[in-house]
């Protein structure tokens, strides 16, 4: 017994020493997720870009054709520019979000005669040269001119290298974004290389305008270029009505163009021509405050032009944030390695790290943007950095309480700093529950006032804002009803858009879960605890027992103000609706559900799924539920409601099942390719949630404790700084023959023991969060007895299910 201890001990020790030897960037694949989403493909809408983790900077290329979400795609589109910021993985614009103020390398031309605008600079990359690592990318155009980028957090560099050394070109775009969305600004220019922009342009996700400003400096350094600008002016459209005609002029300075309510054509920027070197230097900085601040932001953060400085560093911080996953890469197996660090990648692009750029309000608390959606990040996102990175979660959950702090409410979707529109419910709430529920006794160290948190969970929860379109819920009618009704209007005025009934009350269930459990973290009134716990039961007021779907009973259904059942076919806005419905948050939303069907939000209850199963006629009738609703194509990868549908079994006992189906999905629905996501990113949703499916875990929403099966590892340990912890986790048995999407009969994939820190595990279907992050030792052994698995089941445990809130579990 003592020798295999030992023996325990060595291997993870090892395992420690190997893992922290391998320089970890580049196993990360920045170009997973960017194949083209036009004709039904699988675009990812990924930013394969220079980034520090949640940086505010996020410098890449931009195509001319949409959907270009996130800027680039790779295919072969003409390249409009390099620019400065962007969205990662969203949905929203096809044209995209940011994407401003983009730069763009011209040669063989006059000054008087250089094609500025959009269309005509418009050129192709040579195949092959597009090339990226954590912090940098390059590319080259037909023309040999090669492209690099590296960036800080709202600073950084670009360069151009030419075939020959001039004179060169190099156009500054004031107003040609993403999304064509001109409606106003400015570019001032020095004739010693300094150029300042502001405009103000559309979101790329809600209703509103955002300015934004940028600086770029041309006058580099002589240790880092010798370039010289040689001419310099502005140029812009000779008329709107022909903007792409286009004049040059000289030595001009300044150009202004009033806001207007209305997107404008007009093309214009500044043009530069230099000489005396073959490669041109461009240092930038961005800022929500001002022009001046922008540059002040690159002066603070490039203040020596040193790009091996800055490419280094930003090397150093992704090599910190991969490092927080330590694995052998040489012992496992070489496509999931490059999964797992391409994904926590991803994962730690957004929410973007905008403190001291908060254009609205003065504030000492952290200013986080991009949350787009809450919809699309509390399910997996924000459960993988309470795991690895609490440091930088307690700052974005900061932001969203200081949202609360301004605004009365929690924020849901903001983009562009502007508030975007709310997709299901004020899901801002239960990454709050969340933290205070694994991080309350801490947050005073993590910079979270707990007390304010606390409050907006409960603002949040009972308040109805006058506009529940883009913020909170509406609460005046949960509350009254117990449920969403179908054609209601609110007595208050209140008003929001009045659809995705349905499934906005599971939505509304979970989020007062949220409350619940942060209520019982920090010692909140009991009574606080028993009304949530009793509102977040209300999911089961939407379900009408009479509807039957391919031979099951029992689906969630919208309901009018007097109790009666509005019926929809619980395969509309599935992907095998033979109909077509809109699933989506517009007025001809008709069927009750966003963006899912009631056969797969008929199963969205992570707080109760006990609750869920009695519904449907108890584990017997489960099981073949859940496999239906894979096997007749309701299930969709991509889509957020269906993230934890492979884990269903585990709370039927069966999480032998799961095992199998995750295995199934990993390998049927994502790989190393530029199609290697099934739909979008969703701000490194999809990211995060093939993160755990690799660890063998499953996070359950606001609570402590994580579903559990078997990795796609032999080992990895997890570093928690915050508290100072590695933990270890050995899979005993492991088998890479269980590495494919129907592994072989007698495969080990099936848990057979757990054992913490040397005692035996409570359950074979979950283990707790401190047990994850708390240090020590964690071994799953597994084993390939497919009969024995399916009869062990969540093991003998007393508390071996998963908890559900309607039986006793999550208890105080």
């Amino acid at each position: 017994m003592a020798f295999s201890v030992y023996r325990t001990l060595l291997f993870f020790a090892a395992l420690a020493v190997n893992a922290e030897a391998v320089e970890l960037t580049p196993l990360v694949n920045l170009f997973i997720g960017t194949a083209s989403g036009a004709n039904g493909g699988s675009g990812g809408n990924a930013f394969p870009g220079a980034a520090l983790p949640h940086g505010m900077a996020k410098v890449g290329i931009d195509v001319s054709t949409a959907p270009r979400q996130a800027g680039y795609v790779h295919d072969n589109s003409s390249i409009t520019g390099i620019s400065l910021m962007h969205d990662e993985g969203t949905g929203g614009n096809t044209n995209g979000g940011y994407g401003i103020f983009p730069l763009f390398p011209l040669s063989n031309c006059t000054f008087a005669s250089c094609p500025v605008g959009i269309r005509d600079r418009a050129a192709l990359r040579k195949a092959g040269t597009d090339s990226a690592a954590p912090g940098y990318f390059t590319t080259t155009f037909t023309n040999n001119i090669k492209l690099e980028a590296t960036s800080t957090r709202r600073s950084g560099l670009i360069r151009f290298t030419y075939p020959t050394t001039g004179p060169n070109h190099v156009v500054v775009d004031l107003t040609n974004d993403l999304g064509r969305s001109f409606s106003g600004g400015s570019i001032s220019v020095t004739s010693a290389g300094r150029v300042k922009l502001g405009g103000t342009f559309l979101q790329s996700y809600g209703p509103s305008n955002y300015t934004v400003f940028a600086c770029y400096d041309f006058a580099a350094p002589q240790s880092q270029s010798a370039q010289q600008i040689s001419a310099f002016g502005t140029y812009q459209s000779t008329t709107l009505s022909a903007p792409a005609s286009i004049t040059i002029t000289a030595n001009a300075t300044d150009l202004s163009f009033p806001f207007s309510g209305s997107v404008s054509p007009e093309q214009a920027g500044a043009l530069f021509a230099f000489s005396g070197s073959n490669t041109v230097l461009a240092r930038f900085g961005v800022s929500f405050h001002g022009a001046d601040q922008a540059c002040a932001n690159a002066e603070e953060e490039v203040p020596a032009w040193d790009w091996d400085a800055v490419q280094g560093a930003s090397a150093g911080a992704w090599e910190d944030v991969l490092s927080r996953v330590a694995v052998d890469t040489a012992a496992e197996d070489a496509t999931v390695v490059e999964l797992l660090y391409s994904s926590l990648y991803r994962a730690s692009l957004v929410p973007a790290n905008l403190t001291g750029e908060n254009p609205y309000w003065d504030s000492p608390y952290p200013f986080y943007d991009a949350f787009f959606c809450s919809w699309d990040t509390f399910r997996t996102v924000h459960p993988l950095l309470s795991l690895l990175s609490p440091r930088e979660w307690g700052e974005i959950v900061s932001a969203y309480v200081d949202g609360w702090r301004h605004t009365g409410f929690i924020p849901e979707c903001r983009a562009n700093t502007k508030a975007g529109y709310v997709q299901g419910g004020s899901d801002g709430m239960i990454p709050l529950g969340d933290f205070a529920t694994k991080y309350g006794g801490r947050a005073s160290e993590l910079g979270v006032p707990i007390d304010d948190l606390y409050q907006a969970l409960v603002d949040t929860a009972e308040n109805t804002p006058p506009d529940w379109y883009t913020v909170g819920r509406q609460n005046t009618a949960w509350k009254t009803f117990g449920y969403i009704p179908t054609n209601w209007v609110d007595p208050s005025g209140s008003t929001g858009l009045p659809t995705r009934e349905a499934s906005r009350a599971f939505e509304y269930a979970l989020g007062d879960f949220a409350v619940r459990q942060a209520a019982i973290a920090l010692k909140k009134s009991p009574g606080d605890v028993v009304k949530y716990s009793n509102r977040s039961m209300n999911f089961k007021n939407m379900w009408d027992a009479s509807v039957t779907s391919d031979g099951f009973s029992g689906f969630a259904q919208r309901r009018f103000p007097n109790g009666t059942f509005a019926f929809s076919p619980p395969n509309a806005c599935s992907p095998v609706d033979p109909v077509g419905h809109s699933c989506a948050r517009g007025t001809d939303n008709n069927v009750g559900f966003y963006e899912s069907s009631s056969w797969e939000y008929s199963f969205f209850a992570p707080h109760s799924m006990a609750s869920v199963i009695a519904l449907m006629g108890g584990a017997a009738t489960f099981v073949p539920r859940v496999d239906h609703y894979f096997s007749a194509g309701y299930y969709l990868a991509g889509n957020e409601p269906g993230f934890p549908m492979p884990w269903a079994y585990h709370y039927a006992a069966r999480p032998d099942l799961s095992s199998l189906r995750v295995r199934k999905v990993v390998y049927e629905n994502f790989n190393t390719g530029v199609g290697g996501i099934p739909g979008n990113d969703d701000s490194g949703a999809m990211a995060a949630l093939l993160t755990f499916h690799i660890l063998g875990l499953y996070p359950v929403a606001a609570s402590t404790q994580l579903l559990l099966g078997s990795p796609l590892l032999s080992a990895y340990t997890l570093r928690n700084d915050v508290l100072g912890t590695r933990t270890a986790v050995r899979v005993v048995g492991f088998d890479k023959a269980g590495l494919s999407a129907a592994p072989p009969a007698g495969a080990a994939v099936f848990v057979k023991s757990v054992t913490i820190n040397g005692a035996p595990g409570p359950s074979l279907c979950w283990i707790d969060f401190s047990d994850i992050v708390g240090g020590g030792n964690v071994e799953i052994e597994v084993y390939g007895d497919a009969a024995a698995a399916a009869k062990a089941g969540c093991g003998p445990g007393p508390r071996a299910l998963p908890d559900s809130l309607e039986t006793g579990g999550f208890s105080v």
